[in-house]
């Protein structure tokens, strides 16, 4: 069993870093995000049964507000844009200056 980043070849991490640059714009575009807001995305392999395997979890850290957290039930290179708003649609307090325009 491997957990993490071990045991990954340096194409497998290389490839893990794009998909995680790819992600952090599309979040950072979808939610209309200053550039001072941080954004961590990692992937994650849950061992217990009742989880679907590798997850992506994206932590955004936006000044002056509490810190979100959102998983994806989907590897880093095969989380599409569609998935990943869909996974951010669920936000119930808008983290970005787009606060008044959604409902």
């Amino acid at each position: 069993m491997r957990f993490g980043l071990f045991g990954k070849s340096a194409a497998g991490k290389a490839r893990d870093a794009d998909a995680a640059a790819r992600i952090k714009a599309d979040v950072r575009d979808l939610l209309g995000l200053p550039d001072a807001a941080a954004i961590a995305v990692n992937e994650i392999l849950c061992a217990d049964p009742a989880c679907p395997g590798t997850e992506t979890v994206i932590l955004l850290m936006n000044p002056g507000r509490k810190t979100k957290a959102y998983k994806a039930q989907s590897p880093m290179a095969d989380l599409t844009r569609e998935a990943l708003a869909a996974v951010l649609a669920d936000e119930t307090e808008p983290p970005g200056p787009l606060a008044q325009t959604r409902a």
